[in-house]
């Protein structure tokens, strides 16, 4: 008797050991499952995605250009006003208007539409050469409807493209098509594009700021400036660009914000 319990001692502990080794090979492929969903699928789906977006915002201009009465049709405020009137307000700690700093853009500039683009709604066009990237600009910085389909998002309250203020954008840095994955690539003088149904800004790199608190409001301000990093920022009204994203990678517990000119506006 004793004999046989002993023998069925060892028999139960392998038993236990390969159910064990099963559960934790099971985990592992589930983890790496979701390491590849997250690391490649989202950034294939959103990216298509968005491609497609891109196109059909090309097709939708193309069919129904800029007719002089605006873009009011589609919500699409993009244009910049005759005069120094900023499109919102700061958008973050409530500093400045942004109603001075008057560029090349005033002198072909049009009277168009005032209104704002529809909550998630994807209005522009957002090209920077150098980092080889096209992409849909939406209204709102919303992980479901925006961020996350592969689209840069602006910043509600903060100024149209070429218009006075500064107009805001954020975008992924890592998994969901991470439009600005490679943003610390950007260097002064380079070009930022955004096209819109009724005209092509051009702005340019010109400062940039590697990390900050995610809650400092003030570097997509009317007047970019931090509120947390000491000179970092502007401190004359003008006519800017704000690209923030999560830093460091794969990670939101800080900011980078990169800043940029207007340089020049031409209708389409």
């Amino acid at each position: 008797m004793r004999r046989s319990s002993a023998l069925r001692r060892p028999s139960a502990l392998r038993r236990t050991l390969w159910t064990g080794a099963e559960v934790t090979v099971t985990l592992g492929v589930v983890l790496l499952l979701l390491v590849v969903h997250q690391l490649w699928w989202t950034n294939r789906e959103a990216r298509a995605g968005a491609e497609r977006k891109v196109q059909a915002l090309e097709r939708e201009w193309a069919a129904t250009p800029e007719d002089g009465q605006g873009d009011g049709a589609q919500g699409d405020a993009t244009d910049p006003a005759g005069d120094d009137t900023p499109a919102g307000s700061s958008g973050g700690d409530g500093s400045g208007s942004g109603s001075g700093g008057r560029t090349s853009a005033d002198s072909t500039s049009t009277s168009t539409s005032r209104e704002t683009p529809r909550w998630d709604q994807a209005y522009a066009v957002l090209t920077i050469p150098r980092l080889g990237l096209t992409v849909p600009v939406a209204e709102g910085v919303g992980k479901q409807n925006v961020l996350n389909k592969g689209y840069v998002g602006h910043y509600p309250g903060t100024a149209q493209p070429g218009r006075a203020g500064n107009f805001a954008l954020a975008g992924h840095r890592n998994t969901h098509g991470e439009p600005f994955r490679y943003i610390t690539r950007l260097r002064k003088g380079d070009e930022v594009q955004v096209r819109t149904r009724g005209a092509v800004y051009t702005y340019v790199v010109d400062k940039s700021l590697a990390q900050t608190s995610a809650r400092d409001g003030g570097v997509i301000a009317s007047v970019p400036r931090s509120g947390v990093v000491r000179g970092a920022g502007y401190s004359e009204p003008g006519y800017y660009i704000t690209l923030t994203t999560c830093t460091p990678e794969y990670t939101s517990k800080y900011r980078l914000a990169v800043w940029g000119k207007l340089r020049s506006m031409r209708p389409r």
